[in-house]
C-alpha cells in the first residue's frame, strides 16, 4: 500500500511539475531546464516503476509458506517454523543502493498459525525438520573430570549446548556451574536427585522440579526454560508439573548411551549417521562423550546443521537470514 501510494504521489507530482512550468511563477525555473532534461526525469520514474514491477513479479516465487505446530503420534509435539515473504519496499531500496548488484531481496517472517505454546502439555522430542538447527543436551549430575575438556571444545568450536543440571549436583558444585553458564551456554533443570518422576506423585515431582528452579536462579541468576526428567522417565504429570513451573519437558532425538561406556568412535558413528535438522542429542559429561563431541559438532557442519541451544532448535524463528537480508 505503501509503495502504491507513492507511485501515485509521484505521478501528481509530474502533473503538477508540468503544470507549474506552464502558468507557476516556478514556471520559467522549470522551462529553463529544457526538453532533454525533462524526458530524463520522467525516464528515471519509469525505470523506478520498472524496478517495482520485477520485484513484484519475482516475490511470489520467492516466497515460503510457514509450518504450523503440530503433534506427532511418536514425537509429540513438534515446533512450528517461520515461512518467508519478499519485503518489496525494502528491496526496492536495497536494489537502489546497489544498483550493480542488480536486483536484492530483503524478506519480512510469516508467522505459523499454530505455535509450541499451543500443545502446553506435549513433551517435545525434536525440533522442526525444517530448520536446520541441531542440539547437543548435555545431563550433569556427575563426570566433573570431563566438564572442562568438553567446555573447551564448545569454545573453541563456537558453539553453545544446553546443560541440565541436577539440582544436587549444583549444590555441590556451584563454581563449575558458574564456568557453564560463562561459556555462554543455556541452563535446563534435571530435577534435584535424579529420580525416576513417574514414580512419584504430584507433591514430590513438584519439589524435585521447584527446589532446582530455585538453585538455579539464586546461584546463576537465570530462569530454567526447559525441564529434561532424569532418565527419560515421566508421564502426563511431569508435563503438567514443569507446564506450571513455565517449562517445556524436553527429551531427546539421538542418545549417546554414553553412561554404557562405549568407544568413542562408535558413540561418534551412532550419532554422525543420525544427525537431521531438529536433532536434539542427549549425552553427559564421560569419556566417551568428550572424545566424540568435536567429530559430532564437525559432522554436523558438515551437514549444513547450526547447533545451538535447545531454545533455537525448538525456536519457530528462521536461520538462514532471509529475514534480513538476502537475495
Amino acid at each position: 500500500m505503501k509503495l502504491r501510494a507513492w507511485s501515485a504521489a509521484a505521478a501528481c507530482g509530474a502533473v503538477l511539475v508540468l503544470a507549474a512550468a506552464a502558468w507557476s511563477p516556478a514556471g520559467t525555473y522549470i522551462r529553463s531546464l529544457g526538453d532533454g532534461e525533462l524526458r530524463a526525469a520522467m525516464a528515471a520514474s519509469d525505470a523506478d516503476q520498472s524496478l517495482l514491477d520485477q520485484i513484484r513479479k519475482q516475490a511470489p516465487g520467492r516466497s515460503v509458506p510457514p509450518i504450523d505446530a503440530s503433534v506427532d503420534r511418536w514425537f509429540r509435539a513438534i515446533p512450528g517454523y517461520e515461512g518467508r515473504e519478499v519485503d518489496v519496499e525494502a528491496s526496492y531500496r536495497a536494489t537502489l543502493q546497489r544498483p550493480e548488484d542488480g536486483l536484492t531481496f530483503r524478506y519480512k517472517p510469516v508467522a505459523p498459525a499454530k505455535k509450541l505454546a499451543d500443545f502446553p502439555l506435549e513433551p517435545v522430542y525434536k525440533g522442526n525438520p525444517a530448520k536446520p538447527a541441531a542440539s547437543l543436551m548435555i545431563n550433569v549430575a556427575w563426570g566433573n573430570e570431563y566438564l572442562e575438556p568438553m567446555l573447551e571444545t564448545l569454545r573453541r568450536s563456537g558453539v553453545k549446548a544446553t546443560f541440565f543440571l541436577d539440582g544436587s549436583w549444583l549444590k555441590r558444585y556451584p563454581e563449575l556451574a558458574l564456568r557453564i553458564k560463562e561459556g555462554g551456554h543455556e541452563i535446563g533443570n534435571h530435577a534435584y536427585t535424579h529420580p525416576d518422576m513417574s514414580k512419584l506423585g504430584e507433591a514430590e515431582q513438584k519439589s524435585q522440579i521447584e527446589r532446582t528452579s530455585s538453585l538455579i536462579e539464586q546461584t546463576l541468576g537465570v530462569k530454567s526454560l526447559y525441564f529434561a526428567p532424569p532418565s527419560g522417565s515421566f508421564n502426563a504429570l511431569t508435563v503438567k508439573t514443569a507446564r506450571e513451573q513455565g517449562m517445556t519437558t524436553v527429551l531427546w532425538t539421538l542418545d549417546t548411551v554414553d553412561w554404557m561406556k562405549p568407544r568413542p568412535e562408535a558413540v561418534l558413528a551412532k550419532i554422525s549417521r543420525g544427525l537431521k535438522p531438529g536433532s536434539l542429542v542427549l549425552m553427559h559429561p564421560t569419556y566417551a562423550s568428550s572424545q566424540a563431541l568435536q567429530g559430532i559438532i564437525d559432522s554436523a557442519k558438515q551437514k549444513g546443521l547450526v547447533l545451538g541451544p535447545v531454545s533455537q532448535t525448538l525456536s519457530e524463528a528462521r536461520l538462514d537470514g532471509s529475514v534480513e537480508s538476502g537475495r
